[in-house]
């Protein structure tokens, strides 16, 4: 089919979804949203089959969701000739063993971020994709946020100058309670990192989608609730293996520098994830709480108007808006994900690249590299100038 043409049928295309918690309903609703907003979409997506560990669990997201069947095995998933794409939202160190058998038996392959819990695992996970030929995405999807896409165009076009200075901070507080109890995300040999993963790599791969590439990085991390309960309620307490919070000093290859700092403990802060850009024209400020807005700051407008412009990013011209309401009438986090899944869709079929709008596991290596040296940067208490094999 050509894209955009509504005489005919868009293909149908077989999701299998590895995760049904959070994540899992996020990327569900974005499948099942696409057909409805985005018509005639590139390719019709078919909920083929959802898994996880929990058996009761996973069966009642099949019904929730609408999915024709559901399993506890991923091995079933990835090899099931009715799936063509493997959407993986599981655990971090679920990533790289099903998502490179998916990639080994023909599936296109989406996978959520951090791609890998280390840059080695990333790039065997990146080198087991370009081997297969198959499409992969890693799920940045705050790439896919109109406000951003906009600021990302207007550096591009020169608007802000030569760009001097990257700040990016994400700050939540859910992870602030001691009595909190123990998950997955607080022990290292599972998600590799703390914030620095789970947050970090976010305004991380911000930085190198706005700027450019990291070329050297001075990091600082602590974890400051050392253990917390085994379940809720329990006496006993287990110690926590990931970092809190962390911060870094970066310097880009093209002579840019930048800050990046997260935390899992900033007390009242929810998601509260803030990007600015300065150069020498001019100036971007987001806030992914205010998700439809953009600050734009230009050195050429006339002295008497100068100030950061509040740009309200819902017009028509504005990225994705031609799919949705009238101007001024907002769209929301969920809608990130549908923009995401639409571009891996387009993809799939061919009709567009997933890099450079979208992250590719290239681009979640990459990031991975960064979060190492942060790390190594914190533990060795040096900078750490950045290598990459891929």
């Amino acid at each position: 089919m050509t894209d955009g043409d509504a005489t005919l049928t868009p293909p149908r295309l077989g999701i299998g979804v590895l995760g049904y918690a959070f994540m899992g309903k996020a990327h569900s609703h974005a499948f099942k949203t696409i057909p409805h907003i985005m018509w005639p979409p590139p390719a019709i997506p078919r909920l083929v089959s959802i898994c996880g560990r929990d058996p009761e669990a996973v069966a009642e997201a099949r019904e929730r969701y609408g999915y024709e069947r559901s399993t506890t095995d991923w091995r079933e998933q990835a090899t099931d000739p009715e799936v063509q794409i493997f959407d993986n939202l599981a655990p971090n160190n679920m990533h790289a063993a099903p998502s490179i058998e998916a990639a080994r038996q023909g599936k296109h392959v989406l996978c959520e971020k951090p791609l890998g819990r280390t840059a080695a695992e990333s790039l065997e996970m990146l080198r087991a994709v370009q081997d297969a030929g198959v499409v992969h995405m890693c799920g940045f999807n705050y790439r896919f946020i109109p406000a951003l896409q906009l600021a990302r165009q207007l550096i591009k076009d020169g608007r802000l100058g030569e760009i001097y200075h990257f700040r990016g901070s994400y700050q939540q507080s859910g992870r602030v309670d001691p009595s909190s109890p123990m998950t997955w995300r607080f022990r290292g040999e599972v998600a590799g990192f703390g914030a620095l993963g789970d947050l970090g790599s976010h305004t991380v791969d911000q930085a190198r989608w706005l700027i450019g590439e990291i070329g050297s990085v001075s990091g600082l991390t602590t974890t400051f609730i050392k253990d917390r309960p085994v379940a809720a309620g329990s006496e006993q307490r287990e110690a926590v293996t990931v970092d809190d919070a962390g911060l870094s000093l970066l310097e880009f290859e093209n002579g840019s520098v930048g800050v990046v700092e997260v935390t899992r403990c900033a007390t009242g802060r929810k998601n509260h994830h803030i990007i600015e850009v300065n150069g020498s024209r001019g100036s971007i400020h987001f806030n992914c709480e205010r998700l439809n807005e953009l600050q734009f700051f230009s050195r050429d407008d006339p002295p008497d108007v100068q100030g950061f412009h509040d740009v309200l990013v819902t017009e028509r011209s504005h990225p994705y808006y031609s799919f949705w309401w009238p101007a001024g009438h907002i769209v929301g986090w969920e809608s990130t994900f549908i923009h995401e899944v639409y571009h891996f869709l387009r993809a799939a079929v061919g009709l567009d690249d997933i890099a450079p709008l979208g992250a590719s596991f290239l681009d979640g290596y990459r990031n991975a590299v960064v979060l190492d040296g942060i790390r190594e940067s914190a533990e060795q208490g040096r900078k750490v100038y950045l290598s990459y094999e891929a």
